[in-house]
């Protein structure tokens, strides 16, 4: 069996708690996201050093590694996106199939500890990117494929659920 492809609309997660894994983005400031970002990546290190990390728990469910590949790629795009929200008016986000680009990229395969450094310089570079919105930018927005829209801020909260969510999938 391989994965599903995940479909769902997350959009939610700005309004509520997340069931699953107990995070709130509608209660979370913004302006804590890079903090927030860096405690995240600093834990990854771990679950990333497991000697079962390419081990999937069931045929359905991605391993650690994969989950933290899929991590340190939801840094690069998000980062990608910020930057085009702040300097484009409106921008259309291009659209990420992140199920095929774990195929692709083939995200078991690859070296854990190479995966954990890059995730570690991703967050960073986008937490320092977050720290460096002007206070007059939190409102540009940007809209995804699908139509949502969102604002710098609300796509700050949107993002963090993301490596949050996984970090959780990947404790138990």
């Amino acid at each position: 069996m391989s994965i599903v492809p995940d479909t769902k609309n997350w959009t939610w997660v700005l309004e509520r708690e997340c069931p699953e894994c107990g995070f709130d983005s509608s209660t979370t400031p913004a302006s804590a996201v890079p903090g927030m970002l860096r405690e995240n990546a600093a834990a990854w290190p771990a679950v990333l050093g497991r000697a079962d990390v390419a081990v999937r728990p069931d045929p359905s469910t991605w391993s650690a590694l994969e989950y933290g590949a899929h991590v340190r790629d939801v840094f690069r795009i998000f980062r990608v996106r910020f930057g085009l929200m702040l300097e484009q008016d409106d921008p259309a986000f291009p659209n990420w199939d992140q199920d095929e680009t774990a195929l692709v990229e083939r995200y078991n395969e690859q070296d854990p500890a190479t995966v954990s450094a890059e995730l570690t310089e991703a967050a960073e570079v986008l937490a320092r990117a977050l720290e460096q919105v002007p206070a007059d930018a939190w409102e540009r927005r940007g809209f995804r494929g699908d139509g949502s829209a969102f604002t710098v801020d609300t796509l700050a909260r949107y993002f963090i659920h993301d490596p949050v969510h996984h970090l959780h999938d990947v404790r138990g």
